[in-house]
């Protein structure tokens, strides 16, 4: 079976390794195929493995045509980054689904 391997080392540089794997692969098999030194980044929790965006254990089997990510944790909460970010910019514009004024005797 295939499957491909995808680590994002840092931000905007990208691993990428297709694997020939022999049917009721696992997570941990297929990283051990890899030739990549990942074990002890996922044994303490720097990165954690996922499929197809789904965290997954390293005793998870894999199926033909998965794709396996390796991602780091996020360093800020997407919810607190947003805020942080509308603070800092403030309000520039109405907004996406503002309805434009009208004006005082038009047809529309």
């Amino acid at each position: 079976m295939r499957v491909d391997l995808i680590w994002a080392e840092a931000p905007r540089r990208v691993r990428e390794q297709a694997l020939e794997l022999p049917d009721g692969a696992t997570v941990a098999q297929a990283l051990a195929a890899s030739g990549w030194d990942v074990a002890a980044a996922l044994a303490d929790g720097t990165l954690a493995a996922s499929v197809w965006g789904r965290r997954v254990a390293p005793e998870a089997l894999l199926r033909d045509s998965d794709r396996l990510e390796l991602t780091r944790p996020l360093r800020v909460d997407p919810k607190v980054a947003r805020r942080e970010r509308f603070q800092r910019q403030g309000v520039r514009a109405p907004g996406l689904f503002a309805r434009p004024r009208r004006e005082p005797g038009s047809s529309r």
